[in-house]
């Protein structure tokens, strides 16, 4: 609605036409003295009234320009006089009081439509108490004193700014501030209910402006205190504030962290994201504040595991070949030497399977405690695998101060360790390799100390053995084999020989034992005991033993029904836990009877005592098959093993019947056996007869079978039909008790 404009000034007169000032001028007629006076007067009066006329005119075009130029302003502009009313008001003006429009007129007083205003409902802050408001806005206006706010019915708000001018009047400004207080809510919504701690600091010094109820509560100041800080009281240490740097985007300030002090004194790490703003009308800073100290510890934590050996914090084997190569630079400067030591540890599985791995777990960090106990601050000790560490030393003058430490380091070890209220011991093995003679580089350094520790272990479990340079050779031999002996499995080359079982009382064979061998096309027939180690270390000993199992069943059901085949299987086939379905597809395949099959397994495998293993011998013996102890004597054989499992067959070890007539000890070891055999009903079966002698101390001791080169070398199937044909053939005219096997 276009403002209603002051009244104009009437004209005191009709202005002069234009053509009136264009006529010719002609002089005037000879008045009389009388006449010459009245037109001197007339020409005065015209005169001003003229000069009234042209002032009216310029005033009205300094009005208009007026009117113009206050309606060109985005705020609304009132001019009221001394008695407060309206003398003149722009656009704006109308618009921001649109439900009021009507009321304006010059000469109005503004308490007037102020009232009317009221009583209509458009000051929703008057309700209730209007004449109190009114004579508060009264007050504002003709005391101005500043600004204030006033609240529409329709939502808006309006800044409001009043002075007097010189003349007694007054000129007003009205800003809709509507979106500029919505913003604020929203900000101080978001602000204040925000679970994210947010600080408003100044620009200029930093000093905190406001912190909302998540800032409180983790850093722990009260508002108070908050209010007597600046963002540097709260920095760990003297940095730049962290909106530094006009240049870098919000992203790269954010990537940026901080460490702040609670009011605790402990410290956290911040991502700290800024934006600049206005705080109560001076330049602010708003910061928003990412914990990340979890996230901090957490990274810490995976590059120290990535590192580090997490159940007994010591470094892992990249981090030691790291420091080991370190250590060799340093030790490359001078003429001493340094010691790599691979440290196993004797029976730990044995440990882990009667114990539990809880205890297992515990004696490894025991173990690691103890050996960094005793090692210089200089030396390094890492955890290599599950039960092997490494030390490295330097400064040493001499091969023998390496024998020293692992002298120290074995006696440590050997110590018992309390867990769980028992007592636990155990023993360890170690591998010494020389820098710079065996290596110089960590790789090989520890390469070449666990080659070491294999031979310690083979030859003086719990002592320690040198590096020597033919152990790689061995070791490159070793590998050769392996890889040859699964190409070998994989074409199914391995072939079983069959070795037989003689009854001493009735000198016939009752069965065969199956053995493996290699033919290979390079090195001939390799024995077992060169390829068997490897396969079970490896893990082909499974394939292995499966493909064994499958010929030497295939072979039996060609064989006379009272001739039985004996099959040695590996404490890992049982591991794996696929043992009874193996013997059930091989007995099915080949058709051989159950009861014609005798599994051979060593004390090893009973020494576990595991639930699976056993449900699996009792599966077995429930299909008929017969279960043999291989190797009695040797191990750990216990009458309690004997308990455990109801064996039909044990074999007397090979080592026990070498010069049996000239050896009372083992004579009376086979005699106790046999009695044994007896009283509980197990046959008895003596390996490695080699000698007539021996044979004859079987015989009188009461031992029940007998095999070995006395009798027979293991055969390929291809002779043992020819072997069984000959024994029917000569058996009419044999003497009882002689061997029909030659």
């Amino acid at each position: 609605m276009r403002p209603v404009r002051p009244n104009k000034a009437k004209k005191l007169d009709r202005a002069p036409r234009a053509r009136d000032s264009i006529r010719p001028v002609r002089p005037a007629p000879k008045l009389g003295r009388h006449n010459q006076c009245a037109t001197d007067a007339a020409a005065e009066v015209a005169s001003t009234r003229a000069e009234a006329e042209a002032a009216i005119a310029e005033a009205k075009k300094a009005h208009d320009r007026l009117v113009e130029a206050i309606d060109l302003l985005p705020e609304g502009i009132v001019f009221l006089d001394s008695d407060g009313r309206y003398i003149l008001w722009n656009k704006k003006y109308a618009e921001i009081y649109n439900r009021s429009s009507d009321l304006f007129a010059s000469g109005a007083r503004l308490q007037d439509t102020i009232r009317v205003g009221v009583a209509r409902g458009e000051y929703p802050e008057a309700a209730g108490r209007e004449e109190e408001w009114i004579a508060e806005r009264l007050e504002k206006l003709f005391h101005p004193s500043g600004r204030h706010e006033q609240k529409l019915s329709d939502g808006r708000t309006i800044l409001i700014e009043e002075r007097l001018t010189g003349d007694g009047g007054i000129v007003g400004l009205r800003v809709d501030i509507t979106e500029l207080k919505q913003r604020e809510e929203s900000f101080r919504l978001l602000f204040d209910g925000n679970p994210v701690p947010m600080i408003v600091c100044a620009r200029d010094n930093g000093r905190v402006l406001g912190v909302n109820a998540a800032a409180v509560q983790h850093y722990g100041y009260s508002r108070t205190a908050f209010e007597r800080l600046s963002i540097r009281n709260l920095q760990a240490y003297e940095s730049e504030t962290p909106w530094a740097g006009e240049g870098q985007s919000s992203e790269e300030k954010a990537a940026r962290t901080w460490k702040h002090v609670r009011a605790d004194g402990t410290l956290i790490d911040l991502a700290i994201y800024s934006r600049h703003l206005v705080h109560n009308d001076q330049p602010a800073v708003l910061l928003a504040l990412m914990d990340i100290t979890e996230r901090k510890r957490a990274e810490a934590r995976l590059a120290f595991l990535a590192q580090h050996d997490a159940l007994t914090g010591l470094p892992s084997r990249s981090l030691l070949r790291q420091q080991t190569d370190d250590k060799l630079i340093q030790m490359r400067r001078g003429s001493e030497k340094m010691a790599v030591l691979v440290l196993g540890l004797d029976n730990f599985k044995s440990i882990n399977d009667t114990l539990g791995h809880g205890v297992g777990d515990r004696l490894l960090r025991g173990v690691g405690k103890r050996l960094r106990s005793i090692l210089r601050q200089e030396d390094i000790v890492a955890r290599l695998n599950s039960d092997e560490f490494a030390i490295v030393q330097g400064g040493l003058a001499r091969p023998e101060d390496a024998a020293q430490l692992c002298r120290r380091l074995l006696q440590a070890i050997a110590d018992p360790y309390l867990i769980d209220g028992s007592s636990v011991t155990i023993g360890a093995t170690i591998g010494i390799a020389m820098a710079p003679n065996d290596g110089d580089d960590a790789e090989k350094l520890l390469k070449n100390a666990d080659m070491a520790l294999s031979r310690a272990k083979t030859e003086t479990r719990g002592s320690f053995s040198y590096f020597e340079s033919g152990m790689d050779a061995r070791a490159q031999s070793r590998r050769k084999i392996e890889t040859e002996l699964r190409d070998a499995i994989q074409r199914d080359v391995l072939q079983p020989h069959y070795q037989p079982l003689i009854d001493l009382v009735t000198g016939r064979i009752t069965g065969f034992e199956a053995l493996v061998r290699w033919p290979h096309p390079e090195r001939g027939m390799i024995p077992p005991s060169e390829f068997i180690p490897i396969a079970e270390e490896t893990g082909l000993i499974s394939g292995l033993g499966r493909s064994m199992l499958r010929q030497a069943c295939s072979d039996a059901a060609k064989w006379p029904d009272e001739v039985r085949v004996a099959v040695n299987m590996s404490p890992l086939q049982f591991r794996v836990g696929n043992v009874l379905s193996l013997v059930m597809d091989a007995l099915k395949q080949s058709g051989l009877p159950a009861s014609r099959l005798e599994l051979e397994i060593t004390e090893t495998l009973v020494l576990e005592k595991s639930g699976q293993v056993l449900a699996t011998l009792h599966a077995l013996r429930a299909l008929g098959v017969r279960i043999s102890m291989d190797d009695f004597g040797t191990g750990y054989s216990s009458l309690s093993y004997l308990r455990s499992f109801p064996f039909d067959k044990i074999k007397v070890d090979q080592s026990f019947i070498r010069d049996l007539a000239a050896n009372r000890e083992a004579q009376a070891i086979v005699r106790s056996i046999v009695s044994l055999g007896k009283g509980l009903g197990v046959t008895i079966t003596a390996e490695g007869v080699e000698t007539e002698a021996e044979l004859r101390c079987l015989r009188a001791e009461g031992c029940h079978e007998a095999q070995g080169y006395l009798f027979s070398r293991p055969r390929p199937n291809a002779e043992i039909v020819g072997l069984l044909q000959a024994q029917r053939d000569a058996a009419d005219g044999a003497p009882s008790g002689k061997a029909m096997v030659a």
